[in-house]
């Protein structure tokens, strides 16, 4: 079966998901993965889907039509086979947390630390909370630790970043859940 990247984005309105899933639903489509947020004012969605009898995406891009109607942008990238399912990734899983003032190099220097040491962000989400005159940056962040590091000893490592650009950072383990 072949798998498709579908990207949507477009000023946020409530009925967005409804309206591209019930397409999917309609055209026979499975929904492999997905990811939704609001990124200024932006809705952005991207999904894997896949469909048993689709071999190229000219065979039903149209039907999202309605979508660019509505005022929604639509991107279909056709994916390569073999990187359309859950990867395997070996180690810990923690969330990092980080909150301080909003400044620029936030993100760019807590990632930096954590490419160096061959941690592997699997989802990563930034917002402003708080009010206007106090605003608080916000950064979540789902990693898998290589098996030479460990939660505890990430917390170390962060709290020399954590002082130099004075935010702060809470690094947990998420323990998995077998059903």
């Amino acid at each position: 079966m072949k798998h498709y990247a579908l990207t949507i984005i477009g000023r946020d309105r409530p009925g967005i998901v409804s309206q591209v899933t019930e397409i999917l639903f309609r055209q026979g489509f499975n929904i492999a993965d997905s990811s939704c947020s609001i990124l200024g004012g932006q809705f952005a969605m991207i999904l894997i889907i896949a469909h048993p009898a689709h071999e190229s995406k000219e065979a039903f891009v149209n039907d999202f039509a309605p979508l660019e109607e509505s005022g929604l942008s639509v991107f279909v990238r056709t994916l390569k086979t073999g990187g359309e399912t859950r990867p395997h990734l070996e180690g810990e899983v923690c969330m990092i947390s980080v909150y301080g003032s909003d400044k620029p190099g936030i993100v760019y220097r807590v990632t930096k630390e954590l490419g160096e040491r061959q941690i592997n962000i699997t989802d990563l989400n930034t917002k402003l909370i708080g009010t206007e005159a106090r605003p608080v940056y916000v950064m979540m962040i789902e990693a898998v630790l290589p098996d030479n590091l460990d939660a505890a000893d990430l917390t170390t490592v962060m709290s020399g970043l954590k002082q130099e650009l004075q935010v702060d950072i809470t690094v947990r383990n998420i323990t998995p859940v077998e059903l």
